[in-house]
């Protein structure tokens, strides 16, 4: 549909009929030499005198009105509006940080054909369905072992991270484990995030043995950017070493931050998690309308000057027929 932008410029529309009943007419001051023989000599060459300051003929009126109409309606500014287009916006930004260390290699945990699997295996399984399951968010993928990595940026392109996903091998970032760099690094990568909600999903299934920053420190950095971790713990707390899973620390890390601690001990287990953090961490969307416009002035005001311009022209016409038609001037004297 069309409308105009600004319509109270309609108001300008009665002022040209108001200057033509109010103001004065137009009169032009020449020089000239009066003829006491004037008229006889106007009849004697068939031409009939006009009267100084004429307002000219009804359609001349009709048509200055209709052209200053038309560029009234041209400034108000016509535009065709179209469609609305709709858009979705995520309105959360979610990392997953996932441990690779020398540990995941473990083979304890079962598939859905009954094999046994190791632990990264059984991880990157469940966090694939996870994945196809946010497809209105922004997710992002940390790896992280001796130290922390950024495997995937935060992104919609959700193919391209399962594809990275599946990329990631145990070992690839170090033996050992560094929880409080993965925190870290996930401030680091959200800083400038501009959702209201970011939420990080920590995975791994040992103790932190050397990280940079502290976990606990690093957690209560991340509460006050307004991060949410959410906490999954897959070790054996009954390990000994760096395969000891630190539970206490791991629900520490969580609970300043407003998340939750999962234990998963199976791949049933785990998937139960996910599916929790799913329900938990609902599908949040803002949606974006814009109505593009196209200007239309264009027509208005093309019509206002063609108007103009095709009246001069059959005035030029009418002015050259009526030279050449009288006899009078195209003698010689």
């Amino acid at each position: 549909m069309w409308q105009l932008d600004y319509p109270w410029l309609l108001v300008l529309l009665p002022l040209a009929l108001l200057g033509y009943r109010y103001l004065n007419e137009y009169r032009e001051a020449r020089s000239a030499v009066r003829v006491p023989f004037f008229t006889a000599m106007s009849r004697a060459i068939g031409q009939t005198p006009s009267q100084s300051g004429a307002r000219g003929s009804n359609w001349q009126l009709l048509l200055n009105l209709l052209v200053w109409a038309l560029l009234v309606v041209a400034v108000a500014r016509p535009v065709w509006v179209e469609k609305p287009i709709e858009q979705t916006q995520p309105v959360r930004d979610l990392m997953l940080a996932i441990d690779i260390s020398q540990s995941m290699e473990a083979t304890d945990y079962t598939n859905a054909n009954g094999q046994r699997v190791d632990r990264l295996t059984a991880v990157k399984q469940v966090v694939q369905g996870f994945i196809d399951k946010r497809k209105d968010d922004r997710l992002g993928l940390i790896v992280f072992g001796t130290g922390a990595y950024p495997q995937a940026p935060l992104t919609l392109d959700h193919a391209s991270l399962s594809i990275l996903l599946d990329e990631i091998g145990i070992g690839m970032a170090g033996p050992n484990t560094a929880i409080g760099d993965a925190i870290g690094l996930t401030i680091k990568m959200l800083e400038s995030a501009q959702e209201k909600d970011k939420v990080l999903i920590l995975l791994t299934d040992g103790n932190d043995t050397g990280s940079a920053i502290p976990p606990q420190h690093a957690a209560e950095m991340a509460a006050n950017k307004g991060i949410v971790i959410h906490t999954i713990g897959i070790g054996d707390p009954q390990a000994t070493g760096d395969s000891k899973v630190d539970l206490d620390a791991l629900q520490q890390i969580s609970r300043s931050t407003g998340g939750r601690f999962f234990r998963a001990e199976d791949s049933d287990a785990l998937n139960q998690v996910y599916a929790t953090l799913d329900s938990i961490t609902p599908h949040e969307v803002q949606k974006l309308s814009h109505q593009p416009k196209r200007d239309l002035f264009w027509i208005p005001l093309g019509a206002a000057v063609g108007l103009l311009a095709l009246y001069h022209l059959i005035a030029a016409m009418r002015g050259r027929a009526s030279w050449t038609g009288n006899p009078s001037r195209s003698q010689e004297t």
